[in-house]
């Protein structure tokens, strides 16, 4: 069991997952770059050609600042190296390593055509994304044609209310709504079996609040697992709200207590998503 708030919890993953995450901190392998800095996008040239899976982070435009809200390069570059490094150690996928044995990773703005060379691509903090007509066409074709976009990091009515807006200029609501994926559904036992979503505050926050998860108080009481099927049932769209899952990536090595409350959930429910993605 995990402690949260001063109580005990049922734990999100199996305790398989979490044995092996745990076991893996005393590992050779342990992410080893440093305190979170200023770093610049590694962007993706649209003619690379990468031989196994590289993860791609989604470049935006954001309108609002304040309210406590991220832009686009929320949890980069850590959360990316962070968790392809787990999922090379915790699945079979062939992971994309340089020359310096860094995971590769990309940075990938919404017009750009190298977006249509990521089949899976992530964005955080999208309570502040504000997408222009062409961005939004853009994006609607890249997800079309096949691509998947899981957000996350978003908290709140107010910052909920505001990605609605920019992803019904992508996807219209009457012919995509929006739905919460039943937890019984296939991708939350992928790899790993997850009986509810997890609520991961961003460590700042946690520490801060002597533990707690819940970044807006009552107005983002409760965690969602959101998403937008295609006429066929794929899955386009999805929407971790009221919880960072990248924060447990991002910060494993910066607190122990930290990293045990949370990474495996964060590990757990990341790579069911990515696999579920990649092999539907």
């Amino acid at each position: 069991m995990l402690w949260q708030n001063g109580l005990m919890r049922r734990p999100a993953v199996a305790a398989a997952a979490l044995t092996l995450i745990l076991a893996l901190v005393a590992g050779a392998a342990f992410a080893q770059w440093g305190w979170r800095s200023r770093h610049p996008p590694r962007i993706r040239p649209p003619e690379q050609r990468d031989a196994g899976f590289s993860f791609c982070r989604l470049m935006y435009s954001s309108e609002f600042v304040g309210r406590g809200m991220g832009r686009w390069s929320t949890d980069y570059p850590f959360a990316d190296i962070n968790f392809m490094i787990r999922l090379s150690e915790m699945s079979t996928t062939d992971v994309n390593f340089d020359a310096d044995d860094e995971p590769i990773h990309w940075v990938v703005p919404v017009t750009d055509d190298a977006l249509f060379g990521c089949p899976f691509i992530i964005a955080s903090a999208v309570g502040s994304m504000a997408l222009s007509d062409e961005e939004a066409g853009r994006l609607r074709e890249y997800l079309l044609k096949g691509g998947f976009l899981w957000v996350d990091d978003f908290w709140g009515s107010w910052e909920w209310a505001q990605w609605v807006s920019q992803i019904h200029k992508v996807l219209p609501a009457g012919q995509y709504p929006i739905v919460d994926l039943p937890i019984e559904h296939e991708l939350f036992r992928t790899l790993f079996h997850i009986w509810e979503v997890p609520q991961i505050a961003n460590i700042g926050f946690w520490r801060r609040s002597g533990g707690r998860t819940s970044e807006r108080g009552p107005d983002s009481a409760e965690p969602h697992f959101r998403v937008i099927f295609d006429e066929r049932g794929r899955i386009l769209v999805a929407m971790t709200h009221n919880t960072d899952i990248q924060d447990a990536w991002e910060r494993e090595r910066d607190d122990p207590r930290f990293f045990e409350s949370f990474a495996p959930d964060g590990y757990s429910l990341g790579i069911n998503v990515l696999v579920y993605a990649m092999t539907h």
